[in-house]
């Protein structure tokens, strides 16, 4: 069962499609703001063609099955660093989890931002995703701040 990783291209823009789609639905319990229908996250076009961001796609017998990406972003004023990588788009088919794909696209991830002088990486994660932090903490990542929020 071999899987290769590589940078996503173009061609596989349907498919990146619908698979964002499966991350909005896999956030939608832990956020009922999340518009109905089919909102967009991100610009993946942009995203494969901008030099400033890495898209990576894991697929098995020309299915894909995992996708992450690594954008360079300017930091906050506040911060020692000038610069991070935000990484995004962290996903994999439900019946592939649990085999250690998310912690190779991280890994991918972390060493293309590191080329690019990025010693500093950031993501978001729902507070009740608990099985997603337990991933991104078994990758290195600790918590740092919990964005709150009010309906009124």
């Amino acid at each position: 069962m071999p899987i290769n990783y590589r940078e996503a291209t173009l061609d596989d823009l349907p498919t990146l499609l619908a698979l964002e789609q499966c991350v909005v639905e896999a956030e939608r319990p832990f956020n009922s703001a999340i518009k109905h229908g089919k909102p967009l996250y991100y610009d993946i076009e942009d995203l494969i063609s901008s030099s400033n961001a890495y898209l990576v796609v894991a697929e098995h017998d020309g299915e894909i099955i995992a996708t992450g990406y690594a954008q360079i972003r300017q930091s906050k004023q506040s911060l020692e660093h000038k610069f991070h990588s935000y990484l995004g788009f962290m996903y994999v088919v439900e019946r592939w989890r649990g085999q250690g794909i998310n912690q190779r696209v991280l890994g991918l991830l972390k060493t293309w931002s590191q080329k690019q002088g990025a010693k500093h990486l950031y993501l978001d994660v729902y507070v009740k995703n608990a099985a997603a932090i337990k991933a991104y903490e078994k990758a290195g990542f600790d918590p740092l701040m919990v964005e709150m929020t009010l309906r009124t």
